[in-house]
């Protein structure tokens, strides 16, 4: 493959829609891999820029402004501030993040597109399209919701079924229908857009891609390689609606710009506010996307390699101006608890959620997101696997050694770095072990390997955990303080370089470490040296690098979750299938009365049951048994009324003659609810 050398880097991050928070397969997917990639450039003294921003138009913001009662505007205001907040206080390091409602970027892709038109890099077709038979209007595939004709899932969009994660068009759900309007009807009108002809880029896209960039991970190069596989179609870049930028173009009334082509070009536009405003320090934005020199790197989930891969990348090329992107490091899906992550359903966990209950532990969600990347195939994030990873590894590995050198450094020499006397084959064979990590971790970076690259700097901290640990300082000590001098100086030039390899991945927790062993800086150049921390340095007061969670904080989470569970399959509830018809005859064949209980209790060894004593209005105590124990104690429903069926042959239940059955309602979640009288009647009224 041709050598490039590149001058410096710009790297995008996709533009999450401000339609809510972002959540942990957000974090997961994009934007704590691409803050690694951008805090590692860096500190090996790499010209980056980092572009973030909000993505404010589309149907998601408008389905949301609907919901709420309140403008579009007012919600992509309302959660560009929520995501813009999240992200810097949990440290991701854009260097700009911005949104696609600004005047910069309304021109610049207004513009964009006309240079497009004026070159015949556009088609004007006329189709026929879903519209609202009621009102008219013509409806994205988000507003269109209908059967998934692969999964049978109800609610399945026009673009995509979110519980099976098929791709999908309008024509292939069965009975779609609009989702603002659901009793409303679907009809076909004619409409007028302009669309991008990929067909005319294919040949060009196999060899870019398929020739070209054979290094991109399998699953982006498998998912480029599906479509390139198959006839392009002409892809809309326009759309009607009323919430976007308008299309500059005389004949385009009542039209905006696709979502799809405007968002991408976010990237550019933020970038030149960003230039606009420091020139001193960044230069001209034609420089981070003109200059052949200068790298492009997309970070993106699953769900838009087609849009980085394939159209941005053909409207670049038709543009001609603008550089290509050199690698599209896309992951696939983390799921929620072995559950697919759904903001719809509410089944994530929020980043400004996490951030209130979890303060000051931001650096254990990006490391348990990165240990469980899901770089290759979907994964699975829970959060007993949350729990074990803070408390085994960061807590257990990292911050047991941490705080062991730090605090016996303190106890021995008042917190001086202690000269290294005669090295013991033990002492060389450790220094040994981690001359080669920034090797080790340069290497798996260079290729977006982030899961592999946490795993040697972790390594590092288990060396470190080991050696100190066989060497027992605390135990030498009382024979040979000269040889714990030696053993503490090379655990302290490991902790150093913990703090050092760290950087990129748990920036909180390494500026927490380079304050206590009184380091200002990170010379990511010197990852590797055993002399870091010279004899005599003085170190500041160890704390403790990170804190064990409890069980009962998981278990409120847990529970959180199940509470989104149970409201889950509320709103998804549907009543069963009525059963056969039964004639009026068979009916009255059921005697149906209305029983007072004056006694009730559990019965023994079984869990379920509750043994009633019910007043029938006969003048004798009848007995019934009934499963309902788990969902009832048996004093609250002692003096109730409920109805129960007189006339079934007594059984024995547990020993006990059960002479009848009350009726109850099964809930949605197998719960049972015993039926009871509104209006207090007379013992033994019949029902019916």
């Amino acid at each position: 493959m041709e050598e490039k050398n590149f001058k410096r880097t710009t790297v995008t991050a996709a533009l999450p829609y401000a339609n809510g928070g972002v959540h942990i397969g957000h974090l997961a997917g994009v934007y704590v891999p691409a803050d690694i990639y951008v805090r590692y450039l860096r500190l090996k003294k790499q010209e980056v820029m980092f572009i973030g921003g909000s993505d404010e138009h589309g149907v998601p913001v408008t389905i949301r402004a609907r919901k709420e009662g309140i403008t579009t505007q007012e919600v992509v205001d309302r959660y560009h501030s929520l995501i813009k907040k999240s992200f810097e206080d949990f440290g991701i390091s854009f260097d700009i993040y911005s949104r696609t409602t600004s005047a910069i970027h309304h021109k610049f892709a207004s513009d964009f597109f006309r240079t497009l038109y004026d070159k015949g890099e556009l088609e004007e077709k006329t189709e026929n399209q879903f519209c609202d038979e009621v009102t008219g209007e013509f409806l994205t595939d988000r507003n269109i919701v209908g059967t998934c004709p692969r999964c049978g899932a109800e609610g399945a969009y026009g673009d995509q079924c979110e519980k099976c994660g098929a791709t999908l068009s309008p024509d292939e759900l069965i009975n779609p229908t609009n989702k603002n309007n659901p009793g409303h009807g679907l009809v076909k009108k004619p409409t007028k857009n302009w669309y991008l002809p990929l067909g005319k880029w294919q040949d060009w896209l196999k060899k870019w891609i398929l020739e070209g960039h054979k290094e991109w991970r399998p699953n982006v190069y498998g998912q480029c390689k599906s479509w390139l596989d198959m006839d392009l179609q002409p892809r809309a870049m326009t759309r009607d609606l009323d919430w976007g930028i308008p299309v500059p173009v005389e004949g385009a009334d009542g039209k905006v710009l696709y979502v799809w082509f405007d968002a991408p070009i976010g990237y550019i536009s933020n970038t030149k506010e960003l230039c606009d405003a420091n020139p001193e320090t960044w230069g001209t934005w034609q420089k981070w996307w003109q200059d052949p020199t200068s790298r492009l790197v997309h970070f993106i989930g699953k769900d838009n390699i087609v849009f980085h891969c394939i159209v941005f990348p053909t409207m670049l090329k038709a543009h001609g101006d603008y550089i290509l992107p050199d690698n599209v490091p896309a992951n696939e899906f983390l799921n929620l608890e072995n559950d697919k992550i759904s903001t719809s359903r509410n089944w994530a966990i929020w980043l400004h959620e996490y951030l209130v209950d979890f303060p000051g532990k931001q650096d254990v969600l990006r490391y348990v997101l990165t240990a469980n990347a899901p770089e290759t195939k979907d994964n699975n994030f829970t959060w007993k696997d949350f729990q074990e990873r803070n408390n085994s590894e960061l807590v257990g590995i990292y911050g047991n050694f941490v705080n062991r050198a730090l605090q016996l450094t303190k106890k021995y020499w008042n917190g001086v770095v202690p000269e290294c006397g005669e090295l013991t084959d033990y002492d060389k064979q450790t220094l040994e072990e981690f001359k080669d990590v920034k090797k080790k971790v340069e290497d798996l970076l260079n290729v977006f390997k982030f899961r592999d690259a946490q795993k040697e700097a972790m390594n590092l901290a288990r060396i470190g955990n080991k050696y100190i640990a066989d060497c027992e300082p605390w135990k030498v000590w009382k024979t040979d303080p000269k040889r714990v001098e030696t053993i503490l100086y090379i655990s302290l030039q490991l902790v150093a370089n913990l703090a050092i390899a760290f950087e990129p991945f748990l920036p909180f927790s390494s500026a927490k470490l380079r304050k206590m062993i009184n380091i200002d800086g990170c010379d990511w150049n010197q990852l590797g040296a055993t002399d870091l921390l010279k004899a005599g340095h003085q170190l500041n007061e160890p704390e403790l690098l990170f804190e064990k969670i409890e069980d009962e904080t998981i278990q409120h989470q847990l529970d959180k979750l199940a509470e989104i569970k149970k409201q889950n399959e509320a709103a998804e509830y549907k009543a069963k299938e009525i059963k056969p018809t039964v004639s009026f005859e068979d009916f009255e064949k059921l005697d149906i009365r209305v029983g007072t209980i004056k006694t009730c209790e559990k019965v023994k060894k079984a869990n379920k049951l509750l043994k009633f004593t019910i007043d029938d209005g006969s003048g004798t105590d009848r007995t019934i048994v009934s499963g309902i124990a788990k969902f009832y104690n048996p004093e609250e429903l002692v003096g109730k009324q409920v109805c129960f069926i007189a006339n079934f042959a007594p059984r024995k239940l547990m020993g006990i003659e059960s002479q009848g059955m009350i009726l109850s309602a099964e809930n949605f979640d197998g719960s049972l609810s015993v039926t009871r009288i509104d209006r207090e009647v007379k013992p033994g009224s019949q029902v019916g």
